[in-house]
């Protein structure tokens, strides 16, 4: 038997590589599981699944109906964040979600991508962390090895390739500094869930 790039392998390879297909079989079977709950409209019910998948979720946190995952084990959500509707939270690597955070609809969170240089287009990750009273707006995409500071603002539709730094707001393609905030000492709660979203 030979890999993908012609190179003959042993019989300890073979089973490596069978067994790793076999547990990824299991893990897209868990992740189209917790998309389908996704779908049940009705938060405690969710965040039940989603915690029994292995997200990791703070209390008075929610995730609304329609999210995404790739690998929910690497996830972790403070208290009292709320993820929007459809969002796509990658988990191939960590993803840190701080206190306070708010993500609005369709926001995807990528910590996985190819190296287009890669000779076989290898799979590169890198941790994505976003902290306390972080806003989003929607559908903004972030990269692999982004960290979003606190206070922050994403604009909608912005795609974040690099940091973003405490209070500052960012937007655009690839998203830039376009200001900061005016309130600097930032203490505010977001509410309750809402169970049917």
């Amino acid at each position: 038997m030979k890999d993908k790039t012609g190179k003959t392998l042993t019989s300890t390879e073979v089973l490596k590589k069978i067994w790793n297909r076999i547990c990824t079989i299991d893990l897209e079977f868990e992740m189209r599981v917790l998309k389908i709950v996704g779908w049940v409209p009705f938060h405690h019910f969710r965040r039940f699944f989603y915690r029994l998948g292995g997200v990791k979720i703070g209390k008075g946190s929610t995730i609304h109906t329609g999210a995404v995952f790739y690998d929910s084990r690497n996830i972790k959500i403070g208290e009292d964040s709320i993820i929007g509707e459809n969002a796509v939270l990658d988990g191939r690597d960590k993803i840190i979600i701080g206190n306070h955070v708010d993500m609005a609809s369709e926001v995807m969170i990528y910590n996985a991508q190819h190296d287009i240089n890669s000779e076989s287009f290898d799979a590169v990750k890198d941790k994505v962390i976003i902290e306390d009273y972080v806003f989003i707006g929607p559908r903004a995409i972030i990269l692999p090895g982004v960290t979003v500071k606190k206070g922050a603002v994403i604009g909608a539709g912005a795609v974040v390739t690099k940091d973003v730094e405490e209070l500052c707001i960012a937007g655009g393609v690839p998203a830039v500094t376009i200001g900061t905030r005016k309130i600097k000492d930032l203490h505010y709660k977001l509410g309750r869930a809402a169970w049917f979203r």
